[in-house]
């Protein structure tokens, strides 16, 4: 009886795990399927070999590429020195 609740102990932590990847995996599958909303064929089938092989982004990730995007744009008419202390500026957050 310890031998299988050892067992148990051990296995099943590997099963939550596999069960948490199955679940992301739908989840870009989803998502992935409603970006290839009107593609058809071939530019379908590409799009979605690209789009599932997509390494996933973290939140912290994709808050810091926004504000990159954001800080970007307000720097527009900005060059050299003064674009780099506003942007410097900007990404910190101050």
């Amino acid at each position: 009886m310890k031998k299988l609740l050892g067992i148990s102990a051990l296995l099943l932590p590997m099963l939550l795990s596999t069960a948490h990847a199955e679940t992301e995996q739908q989840q870009k599958m989803t998502t992935c399927n409603k970006e290839a909303t009107g593609l058809k064929g071939e530019e379908r089938k590409a799009f979605m070999k690209s789009c599932l092989s997509k390494p996933k982004v973290s939140e912290a990730q994709q808050a810091q590429r926004d504000k990159m995007t954001a800080c970007n744009a307000q720097a527009k008419d900005k060059k050299g020195d003064e674009r780099k202390a506003f942007m410097s500026t900007c990404l910190k957050g101050n």
